[in-house]
């Protein structure tokens, strides 16, 4: 079995890197969301942090599944946010600066997911 990993490009480890970012972040808000429900507070973060899970670990995978997972989330915080504080700048951004800067990356990292998939699936077909 050849070792595919020695052939990674510095752009696809760092990739690989922020999916590992992003499932820590999605398990964190799971775990710490689900407590905060418990309490009797929002659920938000629950429903998020499993599509930020599955999304990292599809990144993981290569493929750019994992990306728009991360991006649909992002949209669903950006509408949990509006729907929450309304359009109050002081207000949106701790709620959406992060995830928006995350997004970014994510967003960034697309080419590189695609050229991973395009390079598994020749492999598969070899």
């Amino acid at each position: 079995m050849p070792n595919t990993y020695g052939s990674r490009t510095l752009t696809e480890w760092l990739t690989l890197v922020l999916g590992v970012v992003i499932i820590l972040v999605g398990l964190f808000f799971v775990i710490a969301g689900a407590d905060l429900a418990m309490l009797g507070g929002s659920v938000y973060y629950v429903i998020c942090g499993i599509p930020l899970v599955a999304g990292g670990v599809f990144m993981l995978m290569g493929r750019t599944l994992g990306a728009f997972l991360y991006l649909g989330a992002l949209a669903y915080t950006w509408i949990w946010s509006l729907w929450e504080v309304g359009f109050s700048p002081v207000d949106l951004l701790p709620r959406d600066f992060g995830p928006t800067l995350l997004g970014i990356l994510v967003a960034l990292t697309i080419p590189v997911l695609r050229r991973m998939e395009t390079r598994r699936t020749l492999r598969e077909t070899v």
